[in-house]
């Protein structure tokens, strides 16, 4: 399935939240996510823009298939033309580690991030922060509409948003997660 969402960067998370409140969004919680992100160890997903994503999101935990859809760079210079997504929820984070890794998966690293999150009429509006980044916003809908519309709502510049993953975000800043085994707000732990 296609993932409907759109990200803007260097936000004022206060400011914006101000503006979720104007609009009559919701605040629906604050979360700390822990993730492991697995490929084979040829790492044929990561060469096709893919790669499988186990998140703790604290109330539930899921497992999904994740791919860039239309990539035209990697360093975060242009936007892609979407992401796929197939998720499911699991029940048990460090059993399902284990299992990708005994069926043949490797670890590629462990990251973690914080979200803030905001609710309006099925739209959800993300404040993420990752490690070594600034703050930005995530909208996500159920259609492309959808999203225009909310960022009509926050008074955004369309031409400002990015659809792309949070590594290309880290490639702007010239770190390639690669690179890293733990992406963590404790210090991100290069490779050996």
């Amino acid at each position: 399935m296609e993932e409907i969402e759109v990200k803007f960067l260097n936000i004022d998370p206060e400011a914006i939240q101000k503006k979720f409140a104007d609009i009559g969004a919701k605040k629906s919680g604050e979360y700390f996510y822990r993730r492991r992100v697995f490929d084979y160890p040829d790492w044929r997903l990561d060469k096709q823009g893919a790669w499988l994503r186990l998140r703790d999101e604290g109330d539930r935990i899921t497992l999904s298939f994740k791919q860039r859809l239309g990539i035209k760079s990697h360093d975060g210079s242009e936007s892609d033309d979407g992401m796929e997504e197939v998720e499911i929820i699991v029940d048990d984070f460090d059993k399902t580690a284990l299992l990708l890794v005994r069926i043949g998966f490797v670890e590629k690293h462990y990251a973690e991030n914080k979200r803030i999150r905001w609710v309006k009429d099925e739209v959800e509006f993300d404040i993420d922060t990752f490690p070594e980044l600034e703050p930005y916003l995530e909208i996500e809908a159920r259609s492309w509409e959808k999203i225009d519309e909310a960022i009509l709502w926050l008074d955004l510049n369309p031409a400002d948003k990015k659809i792309f993953s949070a590594n290309q975000i880290y490639a702007l800043k010239g770190i390639n997660v690669a690179d890293y085994a733990r992406i963590t707000f404790d210090g991100m732990l290069k490779k050996a």
